[in-house]
């Protein structure tokens, strides 16, 4: 057994053992991608692509979409979801696409769970082109409901998960050749799904949270989007 081996059966038996249905990518996402404009006949690759929601919208502008993802469940599903696009399966250390192939890379709240995160990202500048786009969204040790202990973080904290302050994740992406231009808040909060999880008498504290969320300071943030180039673009 590899070392990625124990995270792959957490994915594949545990994280994806229930409903693997694909989902219209939601508001919050979608107003994120909207940022990076118009798409049409580019190359873009999201790592770890999970069944591929993100890739979905790009997909539909006429982008050229590929995938790579830990969990062969995910990866299946995305193949049968993209007949003709470019996925495989394995770990984001080691990616399997040639040097400066892609317009646009994304890596959608998984870096934090990734086993060698300065590895991943130097693969991520690898295959991209010298004027390419990077969107890496990561949880933020500094969210504020975390400080107050009362939030222990996600069910793939079983596999694996580093939280970071941003601070911190500002350093390892330049230190990867990456260069932040900015840094965009998540929004997932605000919306009747998440606020309608667990029991209905939380449900007003929840919603409370999630309006907290569009006023409180990006240092407080749950998760944070980093736009970024390359250094040396």
């Amino acid at each position: 057994m590899n070392k990625f081996d124990s995270i792959r059966d957490f994915y594949d038996n545990e994280y994806y053992a229930g409903d693997t249905s694909t989902a219209v990518l939601p508001w919050h996402s979608r107003k994120i991608a909207a940022r990076l404009g118009d798409m049409s006949g580019k190359q873009v690759l999201d790592v770890a692509c999970g069944t591929g929601d993100w890739l979905d919208y790009f997909c539909h502008q006429g982008a050229k979409i590929s995938g790579v993802d830990l969990s062969r469940k995910a990866i299946d599903v995305c193949l049968k979801r993209f007949p003709g696009a470019d996925f495989h399966c394995g770990p984001a250390e080691s990616l399997p696409f040639d040097e400066r192939s892609f317009d646009l890379v994304t890596c959608m709240g998984s870096l934090e769970h990734f086993l060698d995160k300065p590895k991943a990202l130097q693969e991520m500048r690898r295959v991209a082109k010298p004027d390419a786009r990077f969107v890496i969204l990561v949880p933020n040790a500094g969210f504020l409901t975390r400080r107050l202990r009362l939030y222990r973080g996600t069910q793939q904290v079983k596999a694996r998960e580093d939280v970071l302050d941003l601070d911190t994740w500002r350093a390892l992406l330049e230190a990867s050749g990456l260069h932040v231009i900015t840094r965009w808040r998540d929004l997932h909060m605000l919306s009747w799904s998440w606020i309608r999880l667990g029991s209905p008498y939380m449900w007003p504290v929840r919603a409370a949270q999630a309006i907290a969320l569009t006023m409180w300071p990006i240092a407080w943030q749950y998760q944070v989007y980093h736009y970024c180039r390359g250094a040396d673009a």
